[in-house]
């Protein structure tokens, strides 16, 4: 019987036919997505494999990263951008990154961008959109994400590796963080030898031009101003170049966001796909400022209710390994992304 957390081909078919000039075809006994005549989706026909568009440059390392996800392709597809992963191994979070970047490979830049960041100047308010979390509501969130195979591991081995805090000055750092956000979902690719690792020299110049600026306080005390950084720091990380070329690509923004949690846990509110574009419909620069604006004024008044304070409330809602921060991400990845995926 599947959980509740396993991935289906009705949440795949939901989210691939959402992403604009795909359509759906049977093959064979085979569900496939396609844009025009290129294939970006394929099922097996017993549904628990799905190949999908990918660098086959890349390839090799990823399946080495993960051999228990993913698959080389069958012999005859190994000349195409393909490989294959096992359905019943992803999150839907991680699923949803999946089939987001290989729809991004078979599509126009032009197009991937009006999608994904919306078109013309972001219009969004620094109002809250929605009603602060109760901790009743992130105590049930913080029981589903508790559900998840090793939640937190990956986490904390970032944490014993850059301790007591991160510093993308050096290289070890910036590795540890590349393999923290792989390990999230994030499918960043790793160079091949004697390529230049256009990442982390990026993340480097990154951090050097950045560091000082980057608020240390928690998300209730962030200043207007200090959003602002976070949010310039968040647009810039964004648009660092991962490989170029073919299969050019940079961070993107649901990466960047995680990369800046990493960075600064206690201040900064990640997002993903979903939430951003549900909750400010687009994922700009300016969408991540009131990203956080909504965070500090549910941050405020979720401590004011529970009568605590923001070092406790994790503890109080189940989850002391992380900060306030990525406990109101949690929920909202339990009540937007999961739900969106039902």
């Amino acid at each position: 019987m599947r959980s509740a957390q396993t991935v289906t081909v009705e949440q795949v078919r939901e989210l691939a036919l959402s992403l604009p000039r795909t359509h759906e075809a049977l093959v064979r006994d085979r569900i496939k997505f396609r844009v025009g005549k290129i294939v970006y989706l394929s099922f097996s026909r017993d549904e628990e494999l799905m190949g999908f568009a990918f660098p086959k440059e890349e390839r090799a390392a990823l399946v080495a990263s993960e051999p228990e996800k993913f698959l080389m392709p069958v012999p005859s597809d190994e000349r195409f951008n393909w490989v294959r992963v096992r359905v019943d191994a992803v999150t839907p979070a991680e699923m949803r990154e999946i089939v987001v970047e290989a729809w991004r490979m078979v599509v126009p830049k032009r197009v991937a961008a009006a999608h994904l960041q919306g078109t013309g100047p972001s219009v969004v308010s620094t109002a809250p959109v929605a009603d602060a979390p109760t901790l009743d509501g992130l105590r049930a969130a913080a029981r589903v994400f508790n559900g998840f195979s090793n939640v937190d591991a990956g986490w904390l081995r970032f944490l014993e590796t850059t301790g007591p805090a991160a510093d993308l000055s050096r290289a070890g750092h910036r590795a540890a963080l590349l393999r923290w956000l792989n390990s999230w979902g994030c499918r960043i690719r790793y160079p091949r030898e004697g390529e230049p690792d256009l990442l982390d020299s990026g993340l480097a110049e990154w951090w050097r031009n950045r560091a000082a600026d980057l608020p240390s306080v928690s998300l209730t005390v962030l200043s207007d101003g200090e959003i602002d950084v976070l949010s310039r720091a968040y647009a810039e990380l964004a648009a660092l170049p991962v490989a170029t070329g073919r299969a050019a690509r940079s961070l993107g923004p649901t990466a960047a966001a995680k990369a800046l949690y990493g960075l600064r846990p206690r201040a900064v509110m990640p997002w993903d796909a979903a939430i951003a574009v549900r909750l400010h419909g687009s994922r700009d620069g300016a969408a991540f400022g009131a990203h956080l604006r909504m965070g500090r004024a549910w941050a405020r008044a979720v401590l004011q209710a529970a009568g605590t304070d923001e070092d406790t409330l994790p503890l109080l809602a189940g989850r002391p390994s992380v900060s306030l921060a990525k406990v109101l991400d949690e929920y909202l990845y339990v009540t937007i992304t999961m739900a969106s995926q039902e």
